[in-house]
């Protein structure tokens, strides 16, 4: 079935959801410089992750648009190899598992997950979408392979989402579920740093977590109840942090991007935070790619920010790049015929390209 226009004033309506990604990112470089002038700190990475995002969805739009099934196959062998090689991609100190750079490792893998999946729901040969499938579950064994559980988990999540999506016809609640899990995640992220959850429930949490992230949580969030609107500046986490002071080797970061961006950017940090997330499943609702495409990069990018929330995944700028390039990919508008939908047995025939 050959992808069609959609309904009147879609390109109008994709129009204003990209002025509004780029406003968005607009204001939260703003909002990192405001907080660097009157509390002081190095703003330059979370321009770079910033400029990064923006380059990446740049980037994934035009490769998207003029290839659709290469350019996320492309992608998602890039970053297997980044993967492989992501020890030796930050001048940090590695540190013991779940430390370290095992969160990098696990968000490089679950977007190139997430990139063959889309490339094979992109393909209209079934030998290219077999292929593509293939290369998904590869990743997924890389990742047992190089040492990840939680890429080798969401890896195979992503997988069988996106094969789940042959039975859907509407990527609403396909996205507003992704959402969910969003929230209840970084919402648990909160809790445990909060220490507001009940015992049971807290020490079962806890053991999944060595006692060093979890204190490095808490620092966050004390410095986030003393500098809640500004916080104490970006990259000033390892100088006001009690843990980080008593450790002798450390990269200085609490591992969890919600919480580094309270401590450093305050509370106006989080809310810019979770609205380029918002934004960016908003972008995936009006794009003019299949659903099965949409969701799986959907579900790619809510399985990183599952893991940014308890770990430095975001860090790296090949992951945001990554995720940026994915959702780029996502919300192109291929320049040939592309496959819109696959139809569940005994639906009726649709007549717009986005349901």
């Amino acid at each position: 079935m050959a992808a069609t226009a959609g309904p009147p004033g879609a390109y109008e309506r994709r129009s204003t959801s990209d002025a509004t990604g780029c406003a968005l990112l607009g204001v939260c470089a703003a909002w990192t410089l405001i907080t660097a002038g009157v509390q002081g700190g190095q703003p330059e990475g979370v321009l770079l992750a910033v400029l990064a995002v923006a380059a990446g969805y740049a980037g994934g739009r035009i490769c998207g648009a003029l290839l659709p099934v290469a350019a996320p196959c492309a992608g998602a062998l890039v970053g297997v190899g980044l993967a492989a090689a992501a020890p030796e991609l930050s001048p940090d100190p590695v540190s013991a598992a779940p430390l370290g750079h095992t969160g990098a490792t696990a968000a490089l893998l679950i977007l190139a997950s997430g990139a063959a999946c889309s490339a094979a729901w992109a393909a209209r040969s079934p030998a290219t979408r077999l292929a593509m499938r293939l290369l998904a579950v590869g990743i997924g064994v890389t990742a047992l392979v190089l040492g990840s559980m939680a890429g080798a988990v969401a890896c195979t999540g992503i997988l069988l989402c996106s094969l789940a999506t042959a039975l859907m016809r509407r990527r609403v609640p396909g996205l507003a579920g992704l959402a969910l899990a969003t929230v209840v995640v970084t919402g648990l992220t909160w809790a445990i740093a909060d220490d507001t959850l009940p015992e049971g429930l807290s020490a079962s949490l806890k053991g999944q977590l060595d006692g060093y992230r979890v204190e490095l949580w808490q620092d966050a969030l004390a410095l986030t109840g003393q500098e809640p609107v500004l916080g104490v500046g970006p990259g000033r986490f390892a100088d006001s942090s009690p843990t980080v002071a008593e450790q002798l080797l450390t990269d200085g970061k609490p591992h969890s991007a919600l919480l580094q961006q309270a401590a450093e950017q305050g509370l106006v940090g989080v809310i810019l935070l979770a609205a380029v997330f918002c934004w960016l499943l908003y972008a995936l609702y009006r794009s003019p790619r299949s659903t099965q495409v949409v969701l799986s990069a959907g579900a790619a990018l809510t399985a990183l920010a599952a893991v940014a929330s308890v770990g430095n995944a975001l860090s790296l700028t090949a992951v945001t790049t990554g995720a940026g390039y994915l959702a780029g990919i996502a919300t192109a508008r291929p320049l040939g015929d592309e496959t819109v939908q696959v139809r569940p047995p005994g639906a009726p025939p649709w007549t717009a390209g986005r349901e």
